[in-house]
């Protein structure tokens, strides 16, 4: 696994009160650009620069199954899995056609589908074992399989190129795996980490929680985070967690998609905090428990448009809002070189504008 001491601090007053000045005296009201402004800082603080690029990104989607469907907690089939896994190669999902048309390399990882893939550009094959156990009936991997998918994600990490790294997944049942996650990471009731998933109706949804109650208390004594991973996780979000940590160590922005996507930064954040300062939440998605997994890590997204589709769809329309930062820092002029004057003759751009 990554070395978790790789992942430093990135506090740095002084780069970041010269980005802040750099912001603050561009032709513009101060802070009128609001959470870009922010998200600029957070850009040159992660790739360590005062005019950060975003190069070559990484649009990765892991795919596993969930040994767990065995119970009914998915109106769809695990057969989704795989053949939304060709989807994806096609070019026919909605990630496919967002990494298209945002220059966004995508890459799919067989991360535990049970299915067989023939090999083929754009897909890598590492696949733990085809699903994970019914964590219902005991752990869904072993810590073997686990350590395995943690160290797979990495080593799925050093082989692209770029510094930002957009997370995607699909894995039929992987709501439950995320809200059980949650749940017990968090400390939060399972009622408020459970929602409808691919679009449960209220009897679905109390059959799924009634199924995931069963789960943490065969699971109670699963504790520390990769306890509770291999335990009620899935191989996609175990990959994930490993992709994020290689991620944090190499300073690349890593920008995070929905619930799922979220649930593995969730473990990640619990083995090395600092992961955070790496993160960029691309959406708050309509899945019931985001909100809450959200603000358990002090997380803003930046979109919330009722979105619960995962694949990375949000980080893919998020996209946009990163590149558009490090261009107001890199292209936008400042009053003194544009020769614009300050409301008060100053040249803060306090006041300025309408």
């Amino acid at each position: 696994m990554t070395d978790l001491n790789a992942i430093t601090n990135l506090h740095n007053p002084a780069r970041a009160l010269r980005l802040q000045h750099l912001l603050d005296h561009k032709t513009k009201p101060l802070g009128s650009l609001g959470r870009l402004e922010a998200l600029a800082l957070q850009l040159g603080l992660i790739l360590g620069t005062e005019a950060p690029q975003l190069t070559q990104p990484q649009m990765v989607v892991f795919a596993g199954d969930h040994g767990l469907t065995a119970q009914g907690i998915s109106l769809f089939p695990s057969d989704v899995t795989w053949q939304m896994v060709e989807n994806f190669l096609a070019g026919g999902a909605a990630v496919s056609v967002l990494a298209r048309q945002h220059g966004l390399a995508l890459t799919v990882v067989d991360a535990g589908v049970a299915h067989d893939f023939a090999p083929r550009p754009g897909l890598q094959l590492r696949k733990i074992a085809p699903g994970t156990a019914d964590a219902s009936q005991g752990p869904a991997m072993t810590p073997a399989q686990c350590q395995s998918a943690l160290d797979a994600g990495a080593d799925v990490l050093r082989g692209l190129p770029g510094n930002a790294l957009l997370l995607g997944e699909m894995g039929i049942g992987n709501t439950s795996s995320a809200a059980l996650l949650m749940a017990r990471l968090t400390g939060l009731p399972i009622e408020h980490c459970v929602g409808r998933g691919t679009g449960l109706d209220d009897a679905g949804v109390q059959r799924k929680l009634a199924v995931l109650r069963q789960v943490l208390a065969r699971h109670e004594q699963a504790i520390e985070p990769l306890q509770v991973l291999a335990a009620m996780g899935g191989f996609e979000i175990a990959m994930m967690v490993g992709a994020v940590l290689e991620a944090a160590a190499q300073n690349r922005v890593i920008v995070v998609d929905g619930f799922i996507a979220s649930s593995a930064v969730l473990v990640a954040q619990a083995l090395q905090p600092l992961v955070l300062q790496r993160c960029v939440f691309a959406h708050q998605s309509d899945e019931q428990g985001h909100a809450r997994m959200l603000s358990h890590m002090k997380a803003q997204p930046l979109l919330n448009l009722g979105l619960r589709l995962g694949e990375g769809s949000g980080a893919a329309l998020a996209w946009p809002l990163l590149e558009s930062s490090c261009r107001i820092l890199a292209e936008m002029a400042s009053f003194e070189s544009a020769g614009v004057s300050t409301a008060d003759g100053g040249s803060t751009g306090q006041g300025q504008g309408a």
